[in-house]
Parts: structure tokens; sequence; C-alpha cells
């Protein structure tokens, strides 16, 4: 009988001057360094109402996580849009994919998903990080989950275009092409591409779904989120 072998490594990014995506996963990655203690401070509040939900609701076991930073955190519809899914959202605002990792023993362990929906990315750009920086960390989670929870699905929501970040829109299409392609070789991966439905005919983010801000959505793009997203989710299992 033939043992299971892991999946194969991620293939390396060639993006000067920023260096290649490591090949191993995060368990033989030294190099990553969480975020200083801070972080954990800068989130205490959300952390603990996470904590607290979970407390009064244990039993979410193979629920849907959606976890990452604000544009989940805003979606108050998300339980209201998906009504015949159990789905857990664990967005925290102005997160990164490095904050996303550091707490994943909080926002993603203990529900041991079916299924992680992330939105995660922009947020490191905009703090200066490079694709190559993001597209480690986030091969880095997706071992993560997959090691814990080889039966899951990945599901990673594109970074989405939005006015206020325009000047960044090169950066997030490389991650989004990257994350792409890794799905390709690891079937338990999807990537849910939001970017083209948010622009308008003029190839520039539609003006009319964003709140005064330029950046956070208004109903209106959760509602094309929403669209989106749902053909991604797996459904309820089987009473039998």
């Amino acid at each position: 009988m033939n043992s299971l072998r892991p999946p194969p490594p991620f293939p390396p990014l060639s993006l000067p001057p920023s260096g290649n995506l490591p090949s191993q996963s995060i368990a033989q990655d030294p190099s990553l360094t969480p975020n200083p203690p801070s972080a954990a401070n800068k989130y205490a509040a959300e952390f603990a109402a996470f904590q607290k939900a979970d407390s009064e609701n244990p039993n979410t076991h193979g629920s849907i996580v959606f976890t990452g930073s604000s544009s989940i955190r805003l979606w108050k519809t998300l339980a209201a849009d998906f009504p015949n899914l159990r789905v857990i959202n664990r967005g925290f605002g102005g997160s990164t994919s490095t904050e996303t990792l550091q707490h994943y023993d909080l926002l993603i362990k203990p529900h041991r998903p079916r299924q992680v929906v992330i939105y995660v990315g922009s947020n490191d750009i905009s703090r200066g990080a490079t694709p190559a920086d993001v597209l480690k960390t986030l091969a880095s989670l997706f071992d993560r989950i997959h090691a814990d929870f080889p039966n899951a699905k990945i599901s990673y929501i594109s970074n989405a275009p939005n006015p206020k970040r325009w000047s960044m829109v090169e950066q997030f299409k490389t991650i989004n092409a990257t994350v792409h392609s890794w799905t390709q070789q690891r079937p338990y991966l999807d990537f849910i591409d939001v970017f083209p439905k948010m622009l308008g005919p003029d190839n520039l983010p539609l003006p009319d779904i964003f709140v005064s801000d330029n950046l956070h959505m208004n109903p209106k793009g959760y509602a094309i989120w929403k669209e989106i997203v749902f053909p991604h989710l797996l459904p309820e299992p089987s009473a039998n």
C-alpha cells in the first residue's frame, strides 16, 4: 500500500530584489519571526470578544472560519448571507498576514474547521512589506492549516482593488497571481477572485461600493463578495 506523501513544496517566486519564497514548510523555517508582543495588546479587545464567543458557543468544530483583516471583520452580514452554513467571523481590523499566522491558535485551530477563508495581504503592503514577504508568510500559514487539518479546504480571497490603495495594485496582482498558481498543485487550496467584479468599465475600482474612506466596502461591495464567495463554500456535511 502506498504511503501518503506530503504535498510538493510551494514553488519559488522570482521577484527581484526581494528573493525567493521558501521551499520548506513552517516547521522548517526558523527565520519566521512573529510580530512583537505589543501586537497582541493592539487587538486585545477583539481577541477577548473571540474568546468570549468561543466559550459561549463551544460547538464550532467543522465550521467555516473566515479570518483576515478588516474587510472580513466588517462583514457584519456574514452569517445572514450564508444562512444554511455554519460560518464564524474571526477577522480583526488592520491585521497583516504575519499577525494572522501569529494568532493562528486563537483564530483558527480551536474550531477544527472544514474550511478556512482568508483575506489578508494588502495591509502588509501598505506597511512596506513586499509581495515576496507576504507570500512567504501565506505559504507558512497554508502549511500550518493543512498540517493540522489535512481534509480542510483553504480558500484565499484575492487582494481587492480599492481607490485608496490603487497605487499598490501591481503588488496586489503579484500576490493574487502567485496564490492562484499554487492552487494548480495543491487541490486543497482554493483561490476566490473578487478583483474583476470590483472594477468598472474603465478598469478602475467601482466608485459606489466603498464607504467614505475609499478603502472599506459598503453593503453594495459585500453583495459582490457574497455572490462570488458562495460557490466556493463547502456545504454542511450530511447527517447520515
